[in-house]
């Protein structure tokens, strides 16, 4: 099963592409086969065929069904106890279904849109979490009883391809659906508190909260479908119960398979099911395109870029300083105008010119130029689909090479048939693009811009339909391979064929070059070994032992005098803990990394940092968690024999009277017992049910131990409990890694064992002794406390059953220690979610090589860490809910 899974994970983004490539072909064919028998002149005819009122009525249904998707969010914040200002809720419904709508990606595109909106508002990431869950849900259960109510009111059977429905059974799946929501309803009615899926918490509404949630998605549904059935030329109205149930069906078939914009499937769907002269529902199909999803996309746009400049306290400000738009929207808005500009320009490829233009052109220039500009305009479209990502990911080379392709596109688009609405376009995204230059400062080689498989699959589709388009327009133009060198001045089929050539010849190359080429590397920049152990010999803090584990990257400040310890995962550059050396050097290395990571296109995250990082931290633009504490007993005056560790002085002493003995093996012994010591950490690991650890645990690895004498705890001569000490060499601090035991053991061994350290640094003349850190310890969970701290607040006092978090504080409180703070520095917002699960995999999945070569300093060591269930993964949890 984990090598299974290992597969499974590292072909992820090919079988995800694959599989979306799959669909949409699939959906395309079935289209194809649905208007075989039209002619693209039909279609044109029964376009302009649209009157005035068709169109007033479709924008009119639109608006509506937007209003209602505004209803949605405004509904789901009074559900989640956050209800806001009805145009709040507005500006962030619908700037987000514009944008899903679309390009689909929900998470990531829609709900970055609410994210902005309502973080501005006061909202944080957990309740925009809970908005999304309740809008979706109230989305589906509106689909769900439309789809229900059509079932139940549709006569006759239903067609679907080769699937036919009797009546009666499609009323019975109707009447069927509807009792279900009937009854959920009234759950919703009895039931008391909130729905809790695993770890994640959703407020459910009331009864009449439910009903209004689903008034509001019949609504919805209702004008969208209605939107399109104004659009039909004469359909009658007995054909809306029909009607009605294609859309919802095209609509739960376009979401299931997670098409972009669910462009392909959606009409399929519709095609499939509905019934007439199909010449005019596909022209209502298109019509219906650019009312409800195109329209509103650039208005979407235009109202958070609005946002955005009202965030930078004014538009007149922010006409004055474009960099504040630039830093903010740019990258993604321009992205992804840029991308449909590409399609734009394919599109115009695969459809004929039109006639009294092309004559006109001719007239100035030659027939071999028109031909190249055709072809040269189709190969800017697809650049400028593969540019993209590099525009989002701020690179300056995909900047100057958008913004030249662009003017080429505005040239080429006025060369091949005088589509000066093309040319338009072209010009105005290159002035947008010069406006905002500031955001795409990032000095990156282009090849080193991952494609993602969003990406990938958003080209796929764009390709995909330039091409399909092209087929159905020139279907009845008889296949002959002479096409493919007949040039004339109305040779669009053949112009067509050369172009698609052309594009998949250059997508060919893009993909071998980027098979073919050196994987994406991670800027390293070496350490000398003899130097970080230098800095090690100086270290204060004995989590400093961490940098021997052999699974870090090292930066060493310009004087040699200080370093930090780092890991790169995804892309995601995690810091761990405070740098090490003098803190006057910490700002220069932290800015360092921090420019380091930016060039590499990455996100940075400092875990279990104290609170002497935290003002370089939050001068970084890092938002702050607090992760938990770290117990600390204080050795200068620490008295065993006072009331509060009475416990601990019971334990102690009923170890010692089964024969309990406390030693310690210098470092240079440990070989000597390193077996025996491995079969207890086997022993111990089989009963715990865990795997070894990384990056901040040490683990059981011979390589590893031999750094650090060892404390052992004897029965007999047995060894039955083990912990490797971490010393620093100034004696400041002193500390355990690995602590391991025999299941046998006599009880009250463990506090033994840190009596005895404890002992023992003292009176070799250490100053303090970490018990480590007890994560989500010490976070308020009050009412006005962020939903973060509320949430880890929870885990802390009810999550026993994942991790022992109140079991861990209670065993290190015996010992009377002082709690220090430790916390997480990362970037806000979908951004730390992502980081979060970079670390939880860096943990959990250790190197067993070393990056680094470890340097050898016998005699230092760390804190103790045992290794449960990766509290890191609470934390993710509670961030992304």
């Amino acid at each position: 099963m984990p090598e299974l899974r290992a597969r499974l994970e590292r072909y992820r983004t090919p079988a995800t592409v694959a599989a979306v490539a799959l669909l949409l072909g699939l959906g395309f064919a079935a289209v194809e086969r649905l208007t075989r028998e039209i002619h693209l002149a039909d279609v044109r005819a029964a376009i302009h065929g649209l009157s005035g009122t068709q169109i007033a009525l479709a924008l009119g249904f639109t608006a509506l069904s937007y209003l209602a998707l505004t209803l949605y969010d405004a509904m789901a914040l009074r559900v989640i106890g956050r209800p806001l200002p009805w145009r709040v809720a507005a500006l962030g419904s619908f700037t987000s279904y514009t944008l899903s709508h679309n390009l689909g990606l929900a998470l990531l595109t829609g709900g970055s849109a609410r994210y902005r909106v309502y973080t501005a508002a006061g909202l944080d990431g957990p309740d925009v979490a809970r908005v999304v869950g309740i809008a979706s849900a109230t989305f589906w259960l509106g689909v769900i009883t439309v789809a229900g109510a059509a079932l139940t009111l549709r006569d006759g059977p239903i067609a679907l391809a080769d699937v036919t429905l009797s009546a009666a059974m499609a009323q019975a799946i109707g009447a069927a659906v509807l009792v279900g929501v009937v009854a959920l309803v009234a759950a919703c009615g009895v039931a008391h508190g909130p729905l809790r899926v695993w770890r994640f918490t959703l407020p459910l509404p009331s009864a009449s909260q439910a009903v209004a949630q689903i008034a509001i998605a019949l609504v919805d549904t209702a004008a969208a479908a209605a939107a399109l059935f104004v659009l039909i030329p004469h359909a009658p109205v007995a054909l809306l119960p029909a009607f009605v149930l294609a859309y919802a069906l095209g609509i739960v078939v376009a979401l299931v398979t997670h098409v972009p914009g669910g462009i392909g499937v959606f009409e399929a769907v519709v095609l499939a099911v509905v019934p007439g002269d199909r010449a005019a529902l596909v022209a209502a199909l298109i019509a219906y395109r650019l009312v409800y999803y195109v329209l509103p996309l650039a208005l979407g746009v235009a109202l958070l870029a609005w946002h955005e400049g009202r965030r930078q306290h004014g538009l007149p400000r922010l006409l004055r300083d474009s960099s504040a738009l630039a830093s903010e929207v740019a990258p993604l808005v321009l992205a992804a105008a840029s991308f449909a500009g590409g399609a734009m320009l394919l599109l115009s490829g695969s459809l004929p010119a039109l006639a009294p233009r092309i004559g006109a052109l001719h007239a100035l220039l030659p027939l071999p130029f028109i031909e190249a500009s055709h072809v040269a305009a189709s190969l800017v479209g697809t650049g400028l689909l593969l540019l993209a990502p590099g525009l989002y990911r701020r690179l300056d080379g995909a900047f100057v090479a958008t913004r030249a392709l662009l003017l080429a596109g505005a040239a080429f688009s006025l060369a091949k048939g005088i589509d000066y609405e093309e040319a338009a376009v072209c010009l105005a995204l290159a002035a947008l693009l010069q406006w905002t230059r500031g955001a795409f400062y990032r000095r990156t080689a282009l090849t080193q811009a991952p494609l993602s498989s969003a990406w990938l699959i958003a080209v796929a589709v764009a390709v995909g339909v330039a091409a399909w388009v092209g087929l159905i327009a020139y279907r009845h133009v008889p296949y002959d391979d002479d096409l493919w060198w007949h040039f004339a001045l109305h040779g669009d089929a053949p112009r067509f064929l050369r172009a698609t050539l052309a594009v998949a010849v250059m997508l060919a190359a893009v993909a071998m070059w980027r098979l073919l080429g050196p994987a994406r590397s991670v800027p390293d920049v070496p350490a000398d070994p003899a130097a970080v152990a230098r800095v090690l010999a100086n270290a204060e803090r004995t989590d400093a032992m961490l940098a021997l584990t052999g699974d870090k990257r090292f930066l060493l400040s310009e004087d040699g005098r200080a370093m930090l310890m780092y890991q790169v995962r995804g892309t995601s550059w995690i810091i761990m803990g405070d740098p090490i050396g003098p803190a006057e050097t910490w700002g220069e290395l932290l800015w360092r990394i921090r420019d380091l990571a930016d060039r590499a296109q990455g996100r940075l995250l400092l875990y279990q940092v104290t609170g002497l990082v935290l003002d370089l931290a939050i001068g970084m633009g890092l938002q702050i968690v607090k992760y938990g504490e770290e117990a600390i007993v204080d050795l200068t005056s620490f008295v065993l024999d006072v009331p509060r560790l009475r416990s601990v002085r019971k334990a102690e002493r009923a170890a010692a009277r089964k024969g309990a003995e406390f030693r310690i093996v210098p470092a240079a012994a440990v070989p000597v017992i390193i077996d025996e010591l491995a079969a207890i950490s086997d022993e111990w690991m089989r009963a715990k049910g865990h795997n070894e650890k990384g990056f901040s645990l040490g683990r059981f690895d011979r390589d590893y131990l031999g750094h650090f004498d060892m404390a052992l705890v004897c029965v007999e001569g047995r060894v039955v409990a083990f912990a490797n000490l971490w010393l620093t060499e100034g004696r400041n601090e002193a500390s355990v890694d690995l602590m391991r035991h025999r299941d046998d053991m006599p009880a009250g061994t463990m506090d033994f064992l840190f009596v005895h350290l404890i002992d023992w640094a003292r009176e070799r003349g250490f100053r303090r002794f970490s018990l480590g850190i007890a994560p989500l310890s010490g976070i308020a969970g009050r009412r006005l406390a962020p939903a973060w701290a509320r949430a880890a607040a929870l885990i802390f006092h009810h999550g026993e059953r994942f991790y022992g978090f109140r079991g861990l504080r209670t065993y290190k409180e015996k010992f009377a220690p002082e709690w220090e703070p430790r916390y997480i520095a990362a970037p806000r917002g979908l951004a730390m979610i992502k980081a979060l699960r970079d670390l939880s995999l860096l943990v959990g999945k250790p190197s067993a090589a070393a990056t680094t070569a470890a340097p050898r300093a016998g005699g230092m060591m760390a804190r103790f860490q045992v290794t449960p269930p990766r509290p890191v993964d609470a934390l993710l949890n509670l961030a992304s809910s």
